[in-house]
């Protein structure tokens, strides 16, 4: 069984959350503070230490992130506020293996704290730049990190028109997962390099991984060069090769956001989506 411990003052995120666990395999202590909560793990370690770093403030938060080296075992779910982005990246500053938004559904809790007992590839990351208008990342070569990744994505992009944002997503989540799975061979050794930059008008993004890149004119598994009058033709060589279906990535970003380049090595990309 699971050890959890919950720190949060809000007694309604505390009941919601022991109802959304139960029956789950856990045990599930609580502390309305940071000092309180560290005073319970030395009484008896957690597995998990779900902290609402929303309602905590001065004294209770540096208890909180003071858990980080105090208790370096346990790993760590932030709770963070709707259109918070610094909170999110403060939170990942502090490795925590993932965070939920409010208002989150039961499912989403459930699930992220499995993650994080599971993997915890969050906590791997390493902050460069922590400007909401500038966040620069390192991330493991793990297909588990892009899941954060995304979470923070959607609270920079909290005010954009839905399908500003859907483009973005989707061009972030296709090109992130490229990094990881051919740059990085889904090695979590490996990191890629991720910025997002808000201009005025436009979302910039940028994604680097260690690998030695690809040359274009051989991506015959890719959509991006089927000749026109075979527009599935890369399916049956992905069949072919013993691929996963898809290969639909660069050529479906090519078409969902306004500029998209390579470097040389095509191990390095930029896309651009203009705002207006």
């Amino acid at each position: 069984m699971s050890k959890v411990l919950l720190v949060s003052d809000d007694p309604s995120l505390r009941e919601g959350i022991r109802d959304s666990l139960a029956g789950g395999g856990y045990a599930i202590r609580c502390a309305s503070d940071g000092r309180r909560g560290a005073a319970m793990l030395v009484e008896e370690p957690a597995d998990l230490i779900i902290t609402d770093w929303t309602a905590a403030a001065g004294d209770a938060v540096e208890s909180l992130k003071r858990l980080r080296f105090e208790h370096r075992d346990a790993r760590r779910l932030a709770v963070v506020e709707g259109g918070t982005p610094e909170a999110v990246i403060d939170a990942l500053r502090w490795h925590v293996c993932d965070f939920l938004t409010k208002p989150f559904t039961a499912d989403e809790l459930r699930a992220a704290v499995s993650n994080a007992l599971d993997g915890c590839p969050a906590a791997r990351f390493e902050v460069v730049s922590a400007h909401p208008g500038w966040v620069e990342l390192l991330a493991p070569g793990d297909l588990a990190a892009i899941s954060p990744l995304q979470k923070l994505l959607a609270q920079l992009d909290a005010d954009l028109p839905p399908e500003v944002h859907e483009a973005i997503s989707y061009a972030f989540r296709e090109m992130l997962s490229n990094a990881v799975e051919y740059g990085c061979r889904l090695d979590p050794a490996k990191c890629v390099e991720v910025s997002y930059v808000r201009l005025g008008q436009a979302i910039v993004c940028r994604i680097k991984d260690p690998g030695a890149g690809f040359d274009p004119a051989r991506l015959g598994h890719a959509a991006i060069n089927n000749p026109d009058n075979d527009p599935l033709r890369h399916a049956s060589v992905r069949e072919e090769r013993g691929l996963r279906a898809g290969g639909f990535g660069i050529l479906l970003t090519s078409r969902l956001v306004d500029e998209l380049a390579f470097n040389e090595r095509h191990n390095e990309l930029m896309f651009v989506k203009y705002l207006s």
